[in-house]
């Protein structure tokens, strides 16, 4: 099976702005948190969310535009991953503190 990576930001074109504005969704912050907690990547399908599946796809197309996740293809599965060492080298902290901030 073939492996394709999205398209999405380098590290140098990560805006803070389109994290922030990205960031601003409540369950665009519960995919970011599921994906703080499992490292290795999770298939978008797995996350628990109350929206429908193209909703979802949305939401995640939001995030790997903005630069926040990679997502990447494993045969038909979509697995994304936090984008974290990226996000810490731009803006220190930002994302620490999003996790860290309450639900």
């Amino acid at each position: 099976m073939s492996s394709k990576v999205l398209p999405q930001p380098e590290r140098d074109e990560i805006r803070v702005e389109a994290v922030l504005q990205a960031l601003g969704e409540p369950v665009r912050l519960t995919i970011v948190r599921a994906l703080a907690d499992n490292p290795a990547g999770v298939c978008c399908g797995d996350i628990e969310l109350p929206v429908t599946a193209s909703t979802r796809a949305h939401h995640l197309k939001t995030l790997r535009e903005a630069g926040v996740l990679s997502t990447h293809t494993d045969g038909t599965r979509r697995i994304s991953v936090l984008r974290r060492e990226d996000l810490e080298a731009l803006y220190p902290g930002l994302l620490t503190g999003i996790l860290s901030a309450k639900q």
